[in-house]
C-alpha cells in the first residue's frame, strides 16, 4: 500500500476490489455489535492511512490524517456502511425467491 510505483487511484481500486472483499466475506449472515463495527472501521482506517500517507501543516510538520479527512476522501463509503448495503441486498435477494426455497420459509 505504500508503493511508489502504484498511484493512489490504482491502490485504491486494489483496496476495494481485493482486500474489502477478503474481510467481508459472507458479511450478509454476519450480526455485527459495536465493538466488531469499531475494529473493521480501525483496520480500513489504517490501511487507508497508508494510502493516502501523511498531511503536511502550515508549519511544516507531518500529522496524520484524521477520521474525517479520509471519510471525505473515500466520500463516506466505509466498510461499515458496505457491509450493511450487502445485507439489504441480500434480503432483497431472499424475498424474490420462492417461497419453497429454505432462506425464504426461515424469514417468514
Amino acid at each position: 500500500m505504500k508503493s511508489r510505483a502504484l498511484n493512489r487511484s490504482s491502490t485504491l481500486k486494489i483496496h476495494k476490489s481485493l482486500i474489502r472483499p477478503v474481510v467481508t466475506y459472507g458479511c450478509e449472515a454476519w450480526t455485527l455489535t459495536n465493538r466488531e463495527e469499531q475494529h473493521l472501521g480501525i483496520f480500513e482506517r489504517r490501511i487507508l492511512r497508508k494510502i493516502f500517507g501523511p498531511v503536511q501543516n502550515e508549519d511544516g510538520s507531518w500529522r496524520i490524517r484524521m477520521n474525517y479527512e479520509l471519510n471525505e476522501l473515500i466520500g463516506n463509503a466505509d466498510i461499515v456502511r458496505f457491509i450493511k448495503i450487502r445485507r439489504i441486498a441480500w434480503l432483497g435477494y431472499v424475498m424474490r425467491m420462492d417461497d419453497k426455497r429454505t432462506p425464504k420459509r426461515i424469514l417468514q
